[in-house]
């Protein structure tokens, strides 16, 4: 019996995501997202969470927000849970991708802290994206927690995050320049001073707060 075209074209795909030529694997997320099917879904989903070339997993997020918000919104909550931490770091950026507000209560506290920094940054992107009106001082004081953590690259995720939130990260940049931890003081005047001037550039920004810090002086606005 001949099997369909359609199912043929399918079943091509869903191997081609598999394919040991990470160009192969790209065509066919292209391909999927192309063409998008719900029998897609698990397969990107799965996927998402070993596939080791990241042009590949933006691929697969870009093939994802292609389907219906309804299929892969609960299948990505799903994977927030998982003990791969490549699996929870792409789910929740694909849910910022998709900007499904209704995904809000799965960006938890734990999320927002999880032990991976990969995973973490994610979160925080997303958060920013998919937080709810009069829920942003909230996010901001789970966000301040991390001030300090990582290096520059995560510093700078966390710093923008918080300025994407707007005016009331103040009281929290004000109370963390108080902070027992030096580089939390310094991490705190940086975003600070990155929000007031975009154009510093974090580099800069953080250099001048360790400065601050060392003299002792951190009673600047920000």
């Amino acid at each position: 019996m001949t099997m369909p075209k359609e199912h043929t074209d399918t079943m091509r795909a869903l191997r081609g995501l598999e394919d040991s030529n990470s160009s192969a694997r790209l065509r066919a997320a292209l391909a999927v997202g192309t063409a998008p099917d719900p029998r897609f879904v698990d397969k990107l989903i799965e996927r998402c969470a070993i596939e080791p070339e990241f042009h590949v997993r933006d691929m697969l997020t870009w093939a994802l927000t292609r389907h219906s918000s309804s299929r892969t919104v609960p299948r990505l909550i799903d994977e927030l849970r998982s003990e791969r931490a490549q699996a929870r770091s792409q789910a929740v950026h694909t849910l910022s991708k998709i900007g499904d507000r209704q995904a809000w209560p799965a960006i938890t506290q734990a999320l927002l802290t999880d032990a991976d920094d990969e995973v973490a940054r994610s979160a925080w992107r997303a958060a920013v994206v998919l937080v709810p009106e009069g829920e942003g001082p909230g996010l901001a004081g789970v966000l301040a927690t991390q001030l300090g953590r990582g290096g520059r690259e995560t510093q700078l995720s966390l710093s923008r995050a918080l300025i994407a939130l707007g005016e009331v990260i103040t009281p929290i940049l004000r109370a963390a320049r108080t902070d027992p931890a030096p580089r939390v003081r310094q991490h705190a005047i940086a975003t600070g001073r990155l929000w007031r001037d975009p154009d510093a550039g974090f580099e800069f920004a953080i250099e001048e707060a360790k400065r601050l810090v060392a003299l002792g002086t951190t009673s600047q606005e920000g």
